[in-house]
């Protein structure tokens, strides 16, 4: 999300078994107040929207790129291979091995969308 320009806050993932519906309300009324507080997208990030909308199809780009999901995939694997789950440990092995890469395939993504006029 940051790579992209968006804030990360943007973005949720929680758990809610369907035998916790007062909790799964809970989340989705978190979740859609700090997006409230947020505003419209591109607004709390202070990005143009036409900057931001470039941005955003470089990230799909990127992560529709073969060897930048195969190189995740890999990643993945060590990390399950190892027993390494921690949130520390997962977060640093990512930025250990694959941000640079994701930032590099972005750029080059948003390159090749701003020079072939895309919009």
């Amino acid at each position: 999300m940051e790579i992209a320009g968006v804030k990360p806050e943007r973005l949720a993932l929680d758990w809610a078994s369907a035998a916790e519906a007062s909790l799964y309300v809970e989340l989705i009324t978190k979740f859609t107040n700090e997006i409230k507080e947020l505003g419209p997208l591109g607004t709390a990030e202070g990005i143009d929207p036409e900057a931001l909308k470039l941005k955003l199809l470089a990230a799909r780009s990127a992560v529709e790129n073969v060897k930048l999901r195969t190189r995740f995939a890999k990643l993945a694997q060590q990390l399950r291979d190892g027993n390494e789950l921690t949130p520390e440990v997962i977060e640093a092995t990512m930025a250990e091995k694959v941000n640079e890469a994701i930032i590099r395939e972005v750029a080059k993504q948003e390159k090749a969308i701003a020079e072939s006029g895309v919009q």
